[in-house]
């Protein structure tokens, strides 16, 4: 009896210092597991994001406009759905401006949106991007009514997160528009100016705050301009980002203005407040 209780006793303590091996590997493990680092501003909620570190662009985030009617702004660029307007390189969308002929336009460019994909009734929205430069070129990252429900543009509102003019690459601009029609079109708005380099020239982090009351605009966490607001901006929003060409803000290119042009953008977030 004595023999087989001794093999009984090293069997136990064998499994016994498996078990804690594995106990041990396991909290290894658990530690060396990569967790989500996106920083979250606090007494917020991330909702939703993109990181742009797929190989290709997220169609289950973005929708792609497909047009040469220009904007309404009288714009020169035909928006493609082609992977030379649009791109992931590196972990950066890429929004590529381009001067060639196609469909009878002169320009092409990608215009992206988020409807019905990533749509949101208040909130932060914090966008870090790169920006082209050159005379007539006009990048924005901004949000559309998704059900236009107070009526066509601008009475269901437009919320321009960031708007840049190609010839003025130091000064950003943050405006909302309202209105009955386009013939009672008003707007509000204020702009930044950056004291060192270029909007062009390094990234920077484009976020405003919306809530019940109204909004407030932020470059690299200093705010810049607030408006208080009822209606129309209660009701869903998605979100925009394109590189327009020429247009009746930026005006045209002129022999100054170099292409190709690209928007880098290096993530899209949007949190909610707990």
């Amino acid at each position: 009896m004595r023999p087989i209780f001794n093999l009984m006793m090293i069997l136990a303590f064998l499994l016994e210092t498996l078990g804690s091996c594995k106990k041990a590997n396991q909290v290894v493990d658990a530690a060396t597991t990569p967790t989500d680092t996106i920083p979250v501003p606090a007494g917020w909620q991330l909702v939703w994001h993109d990181e742009f570190d797929g190989p290709s662009i997220d169609q289950a985030k973005w929708n792609f406009e497909v047009n040469g009617n220009g904007g309404g702004n009288n714009e020169l660029q035909y928006y493609t759905a082609r992977t030379s307007n649009a791109y992931i390189d590196s972990g950066k969308l890429v929004i590529q401006a381009l001067q060639e002929s196609y469909l009878g336009k002169s320009y092409t460019s990608a215009r992206m949106n988020s409807n019905e994909k990533g749509d949101w009734t208040y909130g932060r929205f914090e966008i870090r991007a790169k920006l082209p430069y050159g005379r007539g070129l006009w990048p924005a990252i901004w949000m559309l009514p998704t059900d236009w429900v107070y009526g066509g543009w601008p009475a269901s509102g437009e919320t321009d997160i960031m708007e840049m003019l190609g010839h003025e690459t130091t000064k950003v601009y943050g405006t909302i528009h309202y209105g009955s029609s386009p013939a009672t079109h008003q707007q509000t708005g204020g702009s930044y100016v950056i004291s060192e380099g270029s909007f062009a020239g390094t990234y920077h982090v484009f976020a405003i705050e919306w809530d019940t009351t109204g909004m407030h605009w932020y470059v690299d966490g200093t705010k810049y301009f607030e408006t208080l607001h009822g209606s129309p901006f209660d009701k869903r929003f998605h979100m925009m980002l394109n590189v327009a060409v020429g247009g009746n803000w930026p005006g045209s290119p002129d022999a100054s203005t170099i292409f190709p042009q690209r928007m880098f953008v290096d993530y899209v977030r949007v949190f909610r407040k707990i």
